[in-house]
């Protein structure tokens, strides 16, 4: 088991941007992972199996729903400091910052912001704990980019919801004991309906043979008549802005989880550079190498400034969610493009599980299309910036 030796890049000092609150928290997650996640994530990944004895610490170190209020379990925390947890997590592996941002983001924040006070205090106090798992229900077999034409649907039977339909491609499913599934009435209005596991009709298999975030539990939710009580209906907001209000609060997790896993694959191969030895002298001391670590921490530096800047404006109110689409599509473009070059610079041992990077590089195929491909958020600002619909 090699030892995780990993340094933060901090090129243009931005520590110094951060409030002591802040690097408390970080470090907290980055002394974590370090202990729990990193000993163990090759050989889960490689099995394809989610390591389910971490959920404890993940709520621990704040990775369920920090910015929660205390009142309701959670650690009542900026969003720096969320983006600051799901960066470091992610720098451990995707697949757990997956089930992470879809605990906080989309099932703790939509019962929160779109739920009454019976339903946070039922779920989101031990959701926090890592008590209760929850997942997201938006993704359909035959609705992805537009989740509007959703056909998952319910009825109004008197004393109790009917719910029929299915969800594809769902972080946490198979053993979540919760679903937050969005379905469209008989007015064809989408709402949020809580639906808990062991509810009669309600199944979630396991979705098999994945390349990418092999050590997340990926699945479906299927709803066969299944009967939700009144009282698990969202009340505060409907529509399609209500799911995409979630996702804009996980787009901005994974705009900072992403740097996460540059940040990794960069330090592995700048810590290679200098003690692979070919013709006589370390290979980072040829320009080709130097021209690679050079680009790496040039664009990890111009993603970091991004983010904390994004992180700036969510606190104030003021981040848009086209801002957090930008942020989204351009930290996970360069983190793949990183996680390549560093690939090469390994050589054929960048291939192995002895080191992170095929890993990341793997996983970061999955984030570079979930919660919005990266062709959509492109047209998204595309959108903002001239007021034109490419969409239709």
């Amino acid at each position: 088991m090699k030892p995780d030796l990993f340094q933060a890049p901090d090129y243009y000092l931005l520590d110094d941007l951060l409030t002591d609150e802040h690097k408390l928290v970080r470090d907290a997650a980055r002394a974590w992972v370090k202990r729990e996640v990193s000993p163990i994530i090759e050989e889960y990944a490689q099995r394809a199996e989610f390591p389910k004895q971490i959920i404890k610490g993940l709520g621990e170190i704040g990775g369920f729903g920090p910015y929660i209020p205390e009142e309701y379990g959670g650690a009542g925390l900026d969003q720096i400091s969320y983006g600051l947890i799901m960066q470091e997590i992610e720098r451990g592996d995707s697949g757990v910052r997956s089930t992470s941002s879809v605990q906080s983001s989309l099932v703790m924040y939509p019962i929160w912001k779109y739920g009454n006070e019976e339903q946070r205090m039922k779920y989101l106090p031990k959701l926090a704990t890592g008590e209760m798992i929850g997942c997201f229900g938006l993704t359909e077999p035959d609705y992805g980019s537009n989740p509007s034409g959703m056909v998952t649907n319910f009825k109004d039977m008197d004393d109790h919801y009917l719910l029929n339909g299915a969800k594809m491609w769902i972080s946490n499913a198979p053993f979540a004991d919760i679903a937050v599934v969005w379905a469209k009435n008989e007015e064809g209005r989408i709402h949020g309906l809580i639906v808990e596991r062991g509810m009669a009709g309600f199944t979630t298999p396991e979705t098999h043979n994945k390349w990418s975030l092999r050590a997340s539990a990926t699945g479906e939710l299927i709803f066969d008549n299944v009967k939700v009580p009144k009282e698990n209906l969202l009340p505060n907001k409907s529509g399609l802005g209500a799911p995409l209000g979630c996702l804009d609060s996980a787009r901005y997790g994974i705009a900072w989880g992403a740097i996460g896993a540059a940040m990794d694959c960069y330090d592995t191969a700048l810590r290679y550079s200098k003690e692979r030895i070919q013709f006589d002298r370390p290979i980072g001391a040829f320009q080709l190498q130097q021209k690679k670590l050079a680009e790496m921490i040039t664009e990890i530096t111009k993603a970091q400034l991004l983010t904390w800047r994004l992180g700036v404006l969510r606190n104030e109110g003021r981040a848009t969610s086209a801002q957090i689409s930008m942020a989204k599509r351009n930290n996970v473009a360069m983190a793949l493009d990183v996680a390549r070059e560093a690939r090469q610079m390994l050589g054929g041992m960048g291939i192995t599980g002895e080191y992170s990077i095929m890993r990341h590089m793997m996983n970061l195929e999955s984030v570079v299309t979930y919660e919005g491909t990266h062709d959509i958020h492109l047209l998204i600002t595309g959108l903002d910036v001239t007021g034109l619909n490419a969409f239709k």
